[in-house]
């Protein structure tokens, strides 16, 4: 698929996809994202890629959000019906991104408000700078989301606090409370989240998809289970390399 609004690129096993409609702080319409959730998609398809980021063009937007000249004008055109069609196709790719087997990481180089901080709480985790702030805006205007993304990335009280006020986290809090992992200076933010993303890309593919996996399955069982499941996944599904595999450089450092 040829893309118009966003960009896309591979660097050193890693696919870096970025919102790329700045006129408007990138925010999200429907084609926007139709190709972000096909490059997502693809490159999860790709055998050459083992991470994905996903950022803004700017420095003063991840994204906006949805637009809402085209929601507007939307509206007036399509019935009750179809307005519940399409919100529910895109919320099934909203969780098909989240459901994604290779790890996601949001490169957050300004705003995300509405529906792009929907889009990056269902990412893997964040690295913020300065310019980095959420807003998670759904009780403002009448919908509901974020409830099965948001929870287990800062904890129920504070996804409480967030969901319900809809008031606006800045770059200091977010990394306090979770919501990102790493906070720099904007000139470090992309340097800071290729390492990180690079380091995962050197992985075993297969070993980080399948820990993936696991944590997501693991959501919805008790301990025993998670245990059980990670047995069998690491004996029967990902088998473990052999430690003449796993470890060459150091045994070739001790001559054995």
């Amino acid at each position: 698929m040829p893309y118009e609004h966003i960009l896309l690129e591979k660097e050193d096993g890693v696919a870096i996809i970025t919102l790329n409609r700045p006129e408007v702080l990138n925010a999200m319409n429907r084609k926007l994202n139709t190709e972000l959730h096909d490059a997502v998609m693809t490159m999860n398809a790709d055998d050459e890629i083992g991470c994905l980021v996903v950022t803004g063009s700017g420095e003063r937007a991840f994204s906006a959000g949805g637009d809402i000249h085209e929601q507007r004008e939307t509206a007036r055109n399509l019935t009750e019906e179809q307005m519940k069609e399409r919100d529910a196709e895109r919320g099934y790719r909203s969780y098909e991104i989240s459901a994604c087997p290779k790890p996601i990481i949001g490169m957050m180089n300004g705003l995300a408000y509405g529906g792009a901080a929907v889009l990056s709480s269902s990412l893997d985790f964040r690295i913020g700078c300065e310019n980095t702030k959420f807003r998670f805006l759904a009780a403002a205007y009448g919908r509901i989301n974020c409830s099965w993304t948001l929870p287990n990335q800062v904890g129920w009280p504070m996804a409480k606090e967030l969901l319900f006020s809809g008031r606006v986290v800045e770059a200091e809090e977010a990394l306090r409370i979770g919501l990102i992992n790493h906070l720099v200076p904007k000139e470090e933010l992309r340097a800071k989240t290729m390492e990180i993303a690079t380091t995962i890309a050197g992985n075993r593919h297969e070993t980080v998809i399948g820990m993936k996996k696991l944590l997501l399955d693991g959501l919805s069982t008790n301990l025993l289970e998670q245990f059980e499941n990670e047995r069998h996944f690491t004996s029967e599904v990902v088998k473990g390399y052999g430690v003449e595999d796993a470890f060459p450089e150091f045994l070739a450092r001790k001559g054995r």
